[in-house]
C-alpha cells in the first residue's frame, strides 16, 4: 500500500536508484491510485449531500481523510472504498438513503429493529462499482470499551479533500482509530504503519495528554502505544518527550510490537494460527483481567458471519454466540 510514497521518493533520489522500467511501472499504480481517489472523493461528497438531506450527520473515517492529514494530499493513500461514522441510533435511515442512492445493503433492513449488529453495515454500488461500510459506535466491536460517540462528535473537525471540507475525526482520534483498526488487523501492511508515523510527523499539533485520555477511554492505551513503537521502529518516527517514556515504557505494547515485526515480511503468504492470534488479542488489550475479557467478548459476540445464510435474522443470540468460537477454529485453526 505505500507504492506512491516509493514513486515519490525515487524521483527526489535521482535516476541511479531504479531502473526507468520500474519507475514508469510506480508511476502507473500511483496514477491509477490518483484516478481512484477523486473517484471515491466524488462520490464521498454526493454522499455527504445526501445524508445532509436526510439530517444524517456523518464523519468520513480514513480514506481520503487521512491520506490528507497524514500525508497533506487526499491521493498519497491507498484504499479501495469509503469508511463512514454515524451514530447507531440513524442506521435504518441511512439505509435507506443509501438505497436510494443506488447501493445493495449486505445487511437487510429487517436486521435492524431486531438489534442485529454486524462487523459494519457493508454497502455495494453495483454499476459504479464502489463499496461503502458504515461504522456506528456498536460495530467497531474492536474497541475494548464502547466508543464515547457523542464526544467524538463535538470534538470533529474538517478536511479540505480535493477543494472540499469533509468531516474527519479530530487529529488525537484519528490516531487512536488507525492504532486499534491496525491491531485489529495484525498491522499487517506497511501502509496502516506509514499512516501512523505520518500523521505524527504532519500534525506537530497533536495534543498527547488529549491522545492518551482518548486512548484509556476506550481501552485502547496498548494499542496506540503499540502503533507508536512501530512507526519508531520501522519507520524512524520520533516523539516528543511528553510520550515517548509512556510509550517506551509499556511492555504489552512491545509484546505486540516485536510480534508484528516477525510476522510483517511474511503476511501475504502465511496468516497467524489461532494461537497466537489469540495470544496477540490479548497483549492489545493487556491486563491480568482485562486481556481474557476482552478475547472472551471477541470470541463470543457474533457478527454477520454468524447469523447464517438461511435468512433467520430474528435467531437466538445464545446460539449464534456458542457456534462463533466453532466457526473461527474452522476459518483459523488450520495449519498455515
Amino acid at each position: 500500500g505505500v507504492h506512491g510514497h516509493l514513486a515519490v521518493r525515487l524521483d527526489e533520489l535521482g535516476e541511479r536508484y531504479s531502473p526507468q522500467d520500474v519507475k514508469n511501472r510506480l508511476h502507473q499504480l500511483h496514477r491509477a491510485q490518483l484516478l481512484h481517489s477523486l473517484k471515491i472523493s466524488r462520490e464521498l461528497f454526493r454522499l455527504m449531500d445526501s445524508f445532509a438531506g436526510a439530517r444524517i450527520e456523518i464523519i468520513t473515517l480514513k480514506g481520503p481523510v487521512l491520506a490528507a492529514q497524514a500525508y497533506a494530499n487526499a491521493s498519497m493513500r491507498s484504499f479501495s472504498d469509503l469508511d463512514l461514522l454515524l451514530r447507531q441510533r440513524d442506521i435504518a435511515v441511512a439505509t435507506e438513503v443509501m438505497i436510494t442512492e443506488g447501493y445493495e445493503p449486505k445487511i437487510p433492513l429487517k436486521a435492524v429493529p431486531f438489534g442485529k449488529i454486524p462487523g459494519q453495515y457493508f454497502f455495494h454500488h453495483k454499476d459504479a462499482k464502489l463499496n461503502v461500510e458504515i461504522h456506528t459506535e456498536k460495530t467497531l466491536r474492536y474497541f475494548p470499551r464502547r466508543l464515547p460517540v457523542e464526544k467524538i462528535f463535538r470534538e470533529k473537525t474538517n478536511v479540505v479533500v480535493h477543494g472540499r471540507e469533509v468531516g474527519a475525526l479530530s487529529r488525537e482520534d484519528s490516531l487512536v482509530l488507525i492504532c486499534i483498526h491496525g491491531a485489529k488487523h495484525f498491522w499487517e501492511r506497511l501502509m496502516w504503519i506509514a499512516d501512523v508515523a505520518g500523521l505524527v510527523a504532519r500534525q506537530p499539533r497533536i495534543d498527547w495528554c488529549r491522545a492518551s485520555t482518548a486512548a484509556e477511554a476506550v481501552g485502547g492505551s496498548h494499542m496506540l502505544h503499540a502503533g507508536l513503537q512501530l512507526a519508531g521502529k520501522l519507520l524512524g518516527t520520533t516523539l516528543p518527550d511528553e510520550i515517548a517514556a509512556k510509550v517506551k515504557c509499556d511492555s504489552e505494547a512491545s509484546k505486540v510490537a516485536a510480534q508484528v515485526i516477525e510476522w510483517l515480511p511474511q503476511t501475504e503468504s502465511r496468516q497467524p494460527p489461532l494461537l497466537q492470534r489469540a495470544r496477540f488479542r490479548m497483549h492489545m488489550r493487556g491486563g491480568a483481567f482485562a486481556a481474557p475479557a476482552y478475547l472472551l467478548r471477541l470470541t463470543l459476540s457474533p457478527t454477520e458471519e454468524d447469523w447464517g445464510d438461511d435468512g433467520q435474522v430474528a435467531r437466538n443470540w445464545l446460539w449464534e454466540a456458542l457456534r462463533r468460537p466453532f466457526r473461527l477454529i474452522r476459518k483459523y485453526g488450520r495449519k498455515p
